[in-house]
């Protein structure tokens, strides 16, 4: 049975603001900009994605601005040559996106409990249970290779955050050397985070190269389907979304 025969269960959030955070190299960011693409897409509501990411310089959301345009989604970062900066610069439209709780608002956290401070400085725009917080897991990463290691870093995140948890991601990969068995060994590891924790895995995410060899019945979660956005600057060629292209040698 191909992977398009059984429809997948639609993505579902309770609140408007969704705050994406994982560890470095866990693919938050690539899952930030298909999430928000995916959210405008449904058409009913403005969506917004703030890229809070200080700490890995590359594959970061805001490398995507002009293609999520084209898509609808405004891209809340700092002003000028500010948008290439590594300090937790927190710019009035992200506040003031946090206070007018209106639209979809998409918050990309990344790196650890270092990068998740800056979610601290917000903490009194985010009122108690209005977001979705969800922790992005890839078993293929030292720090989140199992259970015991990624409770760790959950538990460091929201202490950075002063936020607590809403769910999971299941988003286990290695990057072009991704296969299926990966993404199934990951996925079986977020559900016993999920049981041990006893938050609830709100969807995976896969590469569509990847999806094309599996069935939804093997996942069994809601699915966001990944168009890879995000490469480092060596590896891109092209302009546009669909005419990206990646460098193999």
């Amino acid at each position: 049975m191909n992977f398009t025969a059984v429809p997948s269960p639609p993505l579902s959030f309770r609140h408007n603001l969704i705050i994406v955070v994982g560890g470095f190299g866990s693919g938050k960011s690539e899952i930030s900009v298909n999430l928000a693409r995916r959210l405008a897409a449904d058409g009913s509501k403005t969506v917004s994605l703030a890229d809070l990411d200080i700490v890995n310089p590359y594959f970061r959301s805001r490398e995507a601005a002009k293609r999520l345009s084209a898509f609808g989604v405004q891209m809340l970062v700092p002003p000028g040559t500010q948008v290439y900066a590594d300090l937790p610069v927190i710019i009035p439209d992200i506040k003031r996106a946090l206070e007018r709780r209106s639209g979809c608002l998409v918050l990309d956290v990344g790196g650890d409990d270092v990068g998740a401070r800056v979610l601290s400085s917000l903490n009194e725009s985010i009122l108690p249970q209005s977001y979705d917080m969800l922790f992005v897991v890839n078993e293929r990463r030292p720090f989140t290779a199992d259970v015991v290691s990624a409770m760790k870093i959950m538990g460091e995140i929201e202490a950075a955050s002063r936020l607590k948890f809403t769910g999971l991601i299941a988003n286990t990969h290695l990057m072009t050397e991704t296969t299926a068995e990966i993404v199934l060994a990951g996925l079986e590891m977020t559900r016993q985070l999920s049981a041990k924790t006893g938050l609830p895995i709100s969807f995976a995410s896969v590469e569509k190269c990847v999806l094309s060899g599996m069935t939804r019945e093997q996942i069994g979660l809601p699915i966001l389907e990944l168009d890879r956005a995000l490469v480092k600057p060596w590896e891109y060629v092209g302009n546009t979304w669909t005419d990206k292209r990646l460098r193999t040698h």
